[in-house]
């Protein structure tokens, strides 16, 4: 099994597990690695010390939200030089995240205050020009590109620019979660342009509405574009491997054939994230 992502310490929120702490759960439960994901923090130089210190294959990745400065070229040159295997578009500091009122890390910070969240064409123009720059680099790097918490029109545009630029690895992160809360035929249309569409065990756990069938629903309609992650490290989630073993469960009680799903938690992930 491998985790493309999970949420650990330390962090500005509380996690249930330290990056320490994760891999030795990792390591009990046989897993052939993870990516550590922030929302704020740069992974890169912590999976580094892991690798070395324990041998677990642990990937970084960076986030480009405003803790990195956005759409930064240098913060994602300085990741992928350091191991990182992954850049997530905006998340917490998306146009889209903002606009749904969900919480952020930074929001309200006495000294550095709110600003408008990032977004890509179609809706900021502005920042076409950094977002070629960074998929140049990811491409350079063989890296992963994932969509973080854009909106299916943004995505719609980045993916076409993506493959346009040698980008062959493609995450359409947690499509079906409340944001950026796309349609089945969104989901269907940009798996078509060659992304794999993460399902999480955060969603099935913790997202309101959501249920396992309408999770099976969007599994079926991708067949082997699927990944599944469990996005854990909230306080009130299960240890990671735990919760994807409960989506994995859950998913196979509605009919979604057992084989697809591990290799969707296994060799699929292994595969796109391991250069």
């Amino acid at each position: 099994m491998f985790d493309i992502h999970v949420h650990t310490g330390p962090d500005i929120v509380e996690r249930r597990l330290d990056d320490i702490e994760a891999v030795e759960a990792y390591q009990e439960a046989g897993y052939e690695g993870c990516v550590f994901k922030s929302h704020n923090e740069p992974t890169g130089a912590r999976a580094a010390l892991i690798r070395k210190s324990t041998g677990f294959p642990a990937y970084g990745s960076v986030t480009l939200n405003r803790a990195v400065g956005g759409f930064n070229p240098a913060a994602v040159a300085v990741q992928l030089a350091l191991g990182a295997r992954v850049v997530w578009m905006p998340t917490e500091d998306a146009v889209l995240h903002r606009q749904g009122g969900l919480p952020r890390g930074l929001a309200g910070h006495p000294v550095l205050g709110d600003q408008p969240g990032y977004g890509i064409p179609p809706v900021d123009g502005t920042s076409a020009a950094a977002i070629d720059d960074i998929l140049e680099l990811i491409a350079s790097a063989d890296a992963v590109l994932a969509t973080g918490h854009l909106s299916a029109g943004e995505c719609a545009w980045l993916l076409p620019q993506a493959r346009r630029r040698g980008v062959r690895r493609i995450v359409l992160t947690h499509p079906s979660y409340t944001v950026p809360d796309m349609g089945p035929k969104d989901i269907v249309e940009l798996a078509a342009l060659g992304a794999k569409v993460e399902i999480t065990a955060y969603q099935l756990l913790c997202q309101p509405g959501m249920t396992a069938g309408l999770l099976a629903a969007v599994a079926r309609s991708v067949g082997d574009a699927l990944v599944l992650s469990s996005d854990a490290g909230q306080p009130a989630m299960p240890p990671p491997p735990e919760a994807l073993a409960q989506l994995i469960d859950a998913l196979v009680y509605e009919g979604v054939d057992r084989g697809l799903l591990h290799a969707a938690a296994s060799s699929i992930p292994r595969e796109l994230v391991v250069a």
